[in-house]
């Protein structure tokens, strides 16, 4: 264990610091936000090129240890105009030759994390009518709070590492049209999605699947799990939704409305007629509408922020034996309040959050994977140099759902290059939504250049 965490350790400094690292940098500065968002939209003619490469090195110390990740992702976004019409064209490629090499992980599970292409951003952004338009993938963010996802209920996202990865690399564009209008301090947006993006949640047997399966998964466990079972291509299924927001006594109020598929199927158990194996899971995602309101007000040095959303038609899988095909469905009402604090005496802030999940018509009795009565967020980082910044980000969801416990390192040796080493532990009942991940505990390095 500890030969292998100097191992990688090592190595991630030697790559940070290998000729390799003198690419043209852009001008954006060496934070936590520049390092891991979009490079900034220029004026200037011509195509420009931007894009992060990022490696990460895992290993899983909880029983049976093993390395579970040595991914390597290159993102190129290309930037231009073509008249009055601006265009973005992105993709990302992620190759892990763990999943090459390893027996640890299912066939399956290695041929589906061993290399991936994903298309970032591509649209089309012009105006008409007073109206600015956008169509083709984007990402289309209602809300974002710390380490979670309340009102952000568009995006589709990539879960194979479930929460762990930065937000712009979990998030899937949806293919879209998008439409928005300002006047004054008030701002309307109209989305509609013709064939909408869902939830990657990998295969049976990999570390963050959500069904809670033992690690390793024989094959006998992971065959009774069905590959998802998508919504057809019609007019019909497809994903619309609302979204307004004014400013009003220094209050930025927005409220919404969507329709569309859940991006996170629910598992149907279907019965198979056969002994050996009379039944199986078939991940479906369900029908719903959602509304929600988010608003956001400084308050001195503070930040306060808040999302709320209500769902109605998803389904939820549970334990039940005499629920028709295992589900029941419960609407629920989803909240978070936080509060952002800048340090005044060094660079850094500290984010405190209080969020909780209610379900309607039976409570969470029923539901198989549990997300708690209520639960708390406190994320903490402050540059201690110019050059490390530690930062820890704790989740803890009270009353069964577990917690989630991430400290960490940055070091930033060159610019828009970091280096973070870190731990990601997982607590609780194998029936909680982060208890359900109690032995996939890691420790991980990580290096990122922006150019």
């Amino acid at each position: 264990m500890r030969e292998g965490i100097r191992w990688l350790a090592a190595l991630l400094v030697a790559i940070a610091l290998a000729p390799g690292l003198a690419w043209s940098a852009s001008d954006a500065a060496a934070s936590k936000d520049a390092l891991f968002g979009d490079a900034p939209d220029s004026d200037a003619d011509g195509v420009k090129l931007s894009g992060f490469y990022e490696g990460t090195l895992a290993y899983s110390y909880a029983d049976p240890k093993h390395w579970s990740r040595a991914v390597n992702r290159l993102a190129v976004d290309g930037r231009g105009t073509w008249g009055d019409v601006k265009w973005k064209l992105g993709a990302r490629v992620d190759v892990d030759p763990v999943y090459m090499g390893s027996d640890f992980y299912l066939r399956d599970v290695r041929h589906d994390q061993r290399a991936t292409a994903i298309w970032r951003e591509n649209y089309l952004d012009f105006e008409a009518g007073g109206w600015d338009f956008r169509l083709g993938a984007q990402n289309i963010v209602w809300g974002e709070v710390v380490g979670l996802f309340f009102a952000d209920v568009v995006s589709a996202r990539d879960l194979r590492d479930f929460l762990l990865p930065s937000f712009d690399v979990i998030r899937i564009p949806q293919w879209a049209a998008r439409a928005e209008y300002s006047a004054g301090d008030s701002h309307v947006e109209l989305v509609w999605i013709p064939v909408q993006a869902f939830d990657n949640i990998g295969k049976p047997g990999s570390d963050f699947y959500p069904a809670p399966l033992p690690s390793p998964t024989p094959e006998n466990v992971a065959s009774v799990f069905q590959d998802p079972d998508r919504p057809s291509s019609s007019l019909q299924n497809s994903a619309y939704g609302i979204r307004a927001n004014t400013l009003l006594g220094g209050w930025d109020l927005a409220a919404f409305y969507y329709r569309s598929f859940a991006s996170s199927p629910t598992f149907y158990r279907e019965s198979t007629g056969v002994a050996t194996q009379p039944f199986v899971f078939a991940p479906r995602h369900d029908r719903l509408w959602q509304v929600g309101a988010t608003f956001s007000k400084d308050l001195g040095n503070v930040v306060l922020h808040g999302e709320a959303v209500y769902a109605h038609g998803q389904r939820f899988g549970t334990l039940d034996p005499t629920a028709p095909e295992g589900v029941v469905e419960r609407p629920t009402l989803d909240w978070i309040v936080s509060a952002d604090i800048p340090f005044t005496e060094i660079e850094g802030r500290v984010n405190l959050q209080v969020f909780q999940r209610h379900y309607f018509d039976g409570g969470e009795d029923a539901v198989a994977i549990k997300s708690g009565d209520f639960g708390v967020s406190a994320f903490v980082s402050a540059k201690i140099t110019n050059a490390f910044e530690p930062s820890v980000l704790w989740i803890q969801s009270f009353g069964g759902g577990g917690s989630l416990v991430r400290p960490r390192i940055n070091w930033y040796p060159v610019k828009n290059t970091t280096i973070g080493f870190g731990v990601d532990i997982f607590t609780g009942s194998d029936d909680g939504y982060f208890g359900r991940y109690d032995n996939r505990d890691r420790v991980y390095a990580e290096m990122r250049y922006n150019f």
